[in-house]
């Protein structure tokens, strides 16, 4: 991939305070891009993810913000206008979910479908509708979602946020035919991460055994980090994806390959 492409781009990248969101703006750092890191609650956090852009090479700026919040994605985006003059490169990477077991229905309240969906589907559709007028200026523009695999298969850390990544999956169609040809939209749907979400709500030592089990069902006998969804975001986010539009790309270490009859196995 040439990173160079991002020199003089601007980005916003949404939950840009730790694990995908940071490797992707501070990949977007080396490509030489303005960047807007975006947080919620990590402020400490954001601002190391700012550093790092600059030391790879970018600049940045932290902003604060919910994406559940319009008034507050529309200054997300008035950030990156004011500051350095448009839009080329949103990628809705903010999400959220609630762990509880499919088979139980108790386990999952209106109140948590609400919150998933405000941030994971209509978070993004805010995102785009607030960026959409600098995006469109920019003569490339390029909205990547970070959806996932729980969208395509309905699997995951439960069936509302599988449910709100196959909205995601389904909206990046919608506005792909939308926003052409002056946007591209595109979706990467990982797979397992090793992020701090398993760890921050079963411990460590519980992710670590879900990660190694994890593995040994991939073909490709590795479990993803924050590095490996960041690359492949980082290629629709660029020209090397200019006749790319609409596509949803599994980067799961090829756990779709097994699928079989009775389902995964």
């Amino acid at each position: 991939m040439d990173e160079v492409g991002f020199k003089g781009k601007t980005a916003i990248v949404t939950g840009s305070a730790t694990g995908i969101g940071a490797a992707i703006a501070t990949g977007l750092g080396r490509g030489g891009a303005n960047v807007v890191v975006n947080f919620t609650k990590s402020e400490r956090e954001a601002y190391d993810t700012a550093e790092a852009v600059g030391a790879a090479g970018g600049h940045a700026i932290v902003v604060q913000g919910d994406v559940a919040c319009d008034a507050d994605c529309r200054r997300i985006a008035q950030s990156a206008m004011e500051k350095w003059g448009g839009i080329d490169i949103l990628v809705n990477n903010a999400g959220t979910t609630k762990f509880a077991p499919h088979a139980d229905l108790d386990a999952l309240s209106e109140a948590d479908f609400h919150k998933l969906y405000g941030v994971n589907v209509i978070g993004a559709y805010q995102m785009v509708r607030a960026a959409i007028v600098g995006l469109k200026a920019s003569g490339a523009g390029s909205i990547v979602n970070i959806s996932s695999v729980a969208g395509v298969f309905g699997i995951g850390s439960s069936v509302a946020y599988a449910a709100t990544k196959g909205a995601l999956n389904t909206m990046t169609l919608s506005l792909a035919r939308a926003l052409a040809p002056l946007v591209r939209v595109n979706a990467v749907c990982p797979g397992f991460v090793r992020t701090r979400w398993f760890p921050d709500a079963f411990g460590q030592e519980t992710a670590d055994r879900f990660a190694d089990e994890h593995r040994k069902t991939l073909p490709l006998d590795r479990v993803a980090e924050p590095g490996d969804i960041a690359d492949v975001a980082l290629f629709f986010a660029g020209q090397a994806s200019r006749h790319v539009t609409g596509e949803m790309l599994l980067v799961d270490g090829g756990l779709h390959l097994s699928v079989g009859p009775s389902g995964f196995r």
